[in-house]
């Protein structure tokens, strides 16, 4: 039986790992959102002819991965860091990672199948498309990338109703809209046009709302552009080192002479420093002579600790604050960590140690606020811990999101700027500015609304300054989170009344 489904799968495969592969061009940064017109259309009549609900299954899978295997082929430029160790990962990294991410699809294309043609089938199909993307989420500790609410961020406009409905919801709308051409009915496709209508008008009516006064305080991003394969390099420590100090006095240092009073945050990426500065008093006294008074750095470190007979015990990625008088005034350990990069997995059963110094981080404890020198209250995010929606404030609400990230492992590919639009939506849902911070960039300083009000291109080296935008008030999607586009998918699949049915 199972020779035979593979048999029976096996001839449309292709063709739905290419509209996979297809529907890959909608995200960032190409943002080719009418090639999902075709896509998903023709993904539902094959998922109709499968002839049983475990064909539509490997089906959907096979479309899940080929979305997945080129929505995720920037993840081969971290094997080019150090390519001599991992040159025979190149042709794996990307098809290896997408095939747990995939295994979601199978339930949708099983849905699909389960479920009578017409509207029924595009309910299903797009409620049960959803779900994946929330299990996702959680599954094999998340891996939220890829979600098709993403196609929309490269204008503020059409993310508007992420306030209400998060991320999530509009992937919702993005497949039911994208599989109305499947229903060759004139009166759905203008029900579409009224829906897209209203999505942009109210985008529309809410940016055309009063934005949040600016805040008192004055940022400072620091991108010093350091390549992935020096980074690390004893002789380029100092080197690194002196450049970022160098950047940090020269725009402090202009800051506090154009804004004698204001309170500066000084904000340098993920493990940007080569030193341990919660550790280290001699790198936080260079840094002191770099800040002017009445500042703060911000600066991504690793963190260690150490037994009591001296031995390393644990190693944190974190995020350190720093005065001018050389101490420290908080630290933030990541707590989100990064299979393979940051923490092996089944430990001791994969033969292989991709992490720093074969060593594992250690998680922090969670998502909280920190209000270091009297700043005002942040989210620290660090790395991909900013892609989780719903997942980024702790119990009380700060006034504003601070991820720090190293994108340099990824090079000039579309990796940087999916990450960037995940960046932007956190700050549409939760009504929060969103400060961010990138070793090579894209370093960027998005308000309430997502508006890009500052940006520093990809691999470049550079600052930007200006004010810490104001907080909105907090969004309905901030309340309620995830609750909202849950129930949303799980009443497109109720209405659609999906069961089992006879193989055709």
């Amino acid at each position: 039986m199972k020779a035979q489904l593979l048999h029976g799968a096996s001839r449309p495969l292709p063709a739905v790992i290419g509209l996979g592969a297809l529907s890959a061009l909608a995200l960032p940064p190409l943002h080719a959102v009418p090639i999902l017109l075709v896509v998903f259309p023709a993904l539902l009549s094959l998922l109709g002819g499968a002839g049983s609900w475990r064909r539509a299954a490997v089906l959907g899978f096979a479309f899940a991965w080929g979305h997945h295997a080129v929505g995720l082929y920037w993840v081969t430029h971290a094997m080019f860091a150090d390519i001599a160790k991992w040159w025979w990962l190149v042709p794996f990294a990307a098809p290896g990672l997408a095939l747990p991410v995939a295994l979601t699809g199978a339930l949708v294309g099983a849905v699909a199948w389960m479920t009578p043609p017409g509207w029924r089938r595009v309910f299903a199909f797009a409620g049960t498309w959803v779900i994946a993307e929330i299990i996702r989420g959680y599954l094999f500790t998340g891996f939220p990338w890829n979600l098709l609410g993403t196609v929309w961020a490269f204008h503020p406009l059409p993310l508007q109703p992420a306030a209400v409905i998060g991320t999530h919801g509009l992937s919702l709308l993005t497949v039911l809209l994208a599989c109305l051409p499947a229903l060759r009915d004139w009166r759905w496709m203008g029900a579409g046009a009224a829906v897209l209508a209203c999505w942009m008008g109210y985008g529309a009516w809410r940016l055309a709302q009063p934005s949040p006064p600016d805040t008192d305080t004055m940022l400072v991003l620091v991108q010093a552009n350091v390549a992935q394969d020096v980074k690390w390099r004893q002789d380029q420590r100092m080197p690194i080192f002196q450049r970022y100090l160098d950047l940090t006095a020269l725009a402090a240092h202009a800051a506090r002479a154009g804004h004698p009073d204001a309170p500066i945050a000084v904000i340098w990426p993920e493990t940007a420093s080569p030193f341990l500065l919660s550790e280290d008093a001699q790198a936080r006294q260079f840094v002191a002579q770099a800040l002017p008074a009445n500042s703060q750095l911000l600066a991504g470190s690793i963190r260690a600790q150490w037994n009591p007979a001296g031995e390393l015990d644990r190693v944190y990625n974190a995020l350190v604050g720093v005065n001018p008088a050389g101490e420290v005034t908080a630290v933030f350990d990541k707590h989100h960590l990064v299979p393979f990069g940051e923490y092996m997995p089944l430990d001791g059963l994969i033969p292989i140690r991709m992490v720093t110094g074969g060593r594992d981080f250690t998680p922090g404890p969670g998502l909280r606020s920190i209000a270091p020198g009297g700043l005002p209250p942040f989210s620290p995010l660090i790395c991909y811990e900013v892609i989780f929606p719903g997942q980024v404030v702790g119990e009380t609400r700060p006034a504003w999101l601070l991820n720090i990230t190293n994108d340099a492992w990824f090079g000039y590919s579309a990796g940087p700027f999916q990450h960037l639009a995940s960046s932007r939506l956190r700050a549409v849902e939760e009504g929060l500015p969103m400060v961010r911070a990138a070793q090579t960039g894209i370093s960027a300083v998005f308000d309430s609304a997502g508006r890009e009000l500052r940006r520093l291109a990809l691999g470049t080296t550079g600052t930007l300054a200006g004010w810490l935008p104001g907080a909105a008030t907090p969004t309905v999607f901030s309340r309620w989170g995830l609750l909202i586009p849950c129930l949303l998918s799980l009443i497109c699949v109720l209405a659609a009344r999906p069961e089992p049915r006879r193989k055709a």
